[in-house]
Order: C-alpha cells, then sequence, then structure tokens
C-alpha cells in the first residue's frame, strides 16, 4: 500500500477534543480566556481526593489536586491548569514555564489504544474522573508530536466537543461578543527542526493522506512579509494537516532567514507556536490588539497570496502568540 494512502488511526480516532494550557493564575487565565472567546467566566473546580481520583505520576501514586477550568468553543474545547503543588505532571511541566501543555483525544479504551498502538512512549500520569465515571492518562510524546497527548476514556456515551459539556456559569459575567469576532479556533501550530519527518509522524497518527508540504519565500512564491516590522523573506517549509475539529500546521524555518518560527526555534526549541483565528477585517482586528498593548510580531501574504496573515504578541496574556488569519474575498 502507498504511504499517501488512509489508514486506520493509531488511536482509533483523529477527533483532537481538546487543548490545555497550564497557568500559575488560573482566575486571571480564565478571564483572559472567556474575554477571547466571549463566553461567561467558569468557576474552576478542584479534581477530587486521591481515594477517588487515583492519580498516579510515573506509576507512583500522588495526592495531587490540580484545579480545572473548561471552557467550549464550536470546534475544540480549551482546558486551563491551575497545577496543585505536590508532585504531578502539571506541575512539573508548569515548573518549566506557563502556556500550552496537550492535546487530548477520546478513546474506546486507553489500556486496548496503548497496546494497540505499535509506537512506545512512556506513560507521565493516569488517573480516574469524578463524580464522572472515566479515567485518563498522559503519554509523553513531545519529541515525535511537539506536544504531550491525553487519552481520555468515558464510561458511558462521550461528550459532544461541539456542545457545551455544561453551562459556562459563573459569579462573574462578561456579556462581550468574542475578542476577534469569532471563538472558533481554526488552527494550532507547531514549529519543528523537520517537517517532512514531523508530517508523516503526525498523518501516520491520525489515519489521514500525507499533506502537501509548501515552501514559502523562495523564489516564484517569494510574498512580502515583515518580522518585527522589518522586511523579510519568510522562507520556510509548511504543511496543514486537516482534523474533524481543527487543523494542525507544521512550519519548519529557514535557518537564514529572519522570522517569527525560527526565533520560536532558536528561544524555545520545538513545541507548540500559535493558536490561530480567521477574522473578517484582519487590519481592524490587528489595530484593536495594538490598542490593547500587543503588538504586531509578522505579517504578510499567504503562500499563494490568496489571503494575508498577523502574528500577535499575545503571550502576555495568554502565553502563546495568536495568529489572525483573512482570506481575500
Amino acid at each position: 500500500m502507498a504511504e499517501s494512502l488512509i489508514r486506520k488511526p493509531k488511536l482509533g480516532t483523529n477527533e483532537i477534543n481538546q487543548i490545555a494550557f497550564v497557568f500559575n493564575d488560573l482566575e486571571k487565565a480564565t478571564i483572559s480566556f472567556a474575554k477571547l472567546l466571549g463566553s461567561t467566566i467558569p468557576k474552576p473546580f478542584i479534581t477530587a481526593p486521591e481515594e477517588f481520583s487515583r492519580v498516579k505520576h510515573y506509576g507512583q501514586p500522588t495526592p495531587a489536586r490540580n484545579k480545572l477550568v473548561f471552557l467550549d468553543t464550536p470546534g475544540v474545547q480549551v482546558e486551563l491548569i491551575g497545577p496543585d503543588t505536590v508532585p504531578n505532571l502539571m506541575r512539573e511541566c508548569l515548573n518549566r514555564g506557563e502556556g500550552f501543555n496537550h492535546i487530548a483525544f477520546d478513546v474506546d479504551n486507553i489500556a486496548e489504544a496503548i497496546a494497540e498502538w505499535d509506537e512506545k512512549y512512556t506513560v507521565a500520569q493516569t488517573g480516574e474522573f469524578h463524580p464522572d465515571k472515566g479515567r485518563y492518562a498522559f503519554l509523553d510524546t513531545r519529541e515525535r508530536y511537539k506536544t504531550y497527548i491525553e487519552l481520555l476514556e468515558h464510561e458511558g456515551p462521550k461528550p459532544n466537543p461541539n456542545v457545551p459539556l455544561s453551562p459556562l456559569t459563573g459569579d462573574k459575567q462578561y456579556e462581550g461578543r468574542p475578542l476577534l469576532g469569532t471563538n472558533k479556533i481554526a488552527q494550532i501550530a507547531f514549529v519543528v527542526k523537520d517537517v517532512k519527518e514531523a508530517q508523516s509522524a503526525w498523518c501516520n497518527m491520525l489515519g489521514v493522506e500525507h499533506s502537501t508540504i509548501f515552501h514559502s519565500g523562495f523564489e516564484g512564491v517569494n510574498k512580502v512579509a515583515e518580522y518585527n516590522g522589518q522586511p523579510t523573506t519568510g522562507r520556510s517549509h509548511f504543511t496543514f494537516i486537516q482534523t474533524p475539529h481543527i487543523q494542525v500546521e507544521l512550519v519548519q524555518p529557514d535557518q537564514d532567514s529572519p522570522s517569527t518560527w525560527l526565533e520560536h526555534l532558536e528561544k524555545h526549541g520545538e513545541g507548540l507556536h500559535h493558536i490561530a483565528f480567521f477574522v473578517d477585517s484582519l487590519d481592524e482586528k490587528r489595530d484593536s490588539l495594538n490598542s490593547l498593548g500587543f503588538p504586531t510580531i509578522q505579517e504578510g501574504l499567504f503562500y499563494d497570496g490568496s489571503g494575508k496573515y498577523a502574528y500577535m504578541d499575545t503571550t502576555s496574556e495568554y502565553s502563546v502568540i495568536i495568529e489572525l488569519l483573512e482570506m481575500f474575498k
């Protein structure tokens, strides 16, 4: 069978249902994300005591009780985590810095999914849901996929990611529209050293046809771009992988062409670079974010000239870069 043909997803599903972030100040992060998404501000809850949650960190029991907040969007669910101080994976991650932590998949049976996956990874943490019935497992897949992967197993019907799992209620409410005019996260993007290798890994895991790798900023596809206010070719090799709820972008920056992707790779290594939203008027939204104290890092035209993009330095509030995307009519 040719490598590009569609295969069965390694985990039995290719639906990324959740993206998650860790923060020191969960209340502050919750308000920020609620305003970004135009939702009410939910109350955080604390995970169950050890006798119910049965958390194991690298196989060792721990009494960890993290604070969690869930915000549902038209695509993926956003989870915000305030880690406990006792040993657990979320605390371990937060000690390395705030921001993006993992993606999650719902699976029928965690043990079977792990056993059937021909790739073997360290199980970094496991636990039980309470009072809901089910369990979770975090796999340390960072080297291959540039992120932790969480597997979620529910006893009973799986939650529908396109329908709120529970009403977003709280003492404080934000009555505005989404900050960018939309609450749909269109894309998550990872900076990688080898886009072909990363593309093969992701497509094989998701059971999708191998995506096209594009080359931007080179002769013939050299579109105008600015990085930190200065012209740049922004040379890069990148690909887009479609999943049911969110697009995954993989970007390999050229070492001799200044760009936000190269800066991220040099400072932070491989990993999540940004989340993206399609907007109606990029210039208007960019200027609005500038007025709120979020500078423009890089902007330019799509590789094929069909639209434009702008990366905003929103890390001070969201611990992640937000990309604005606009398609030309």
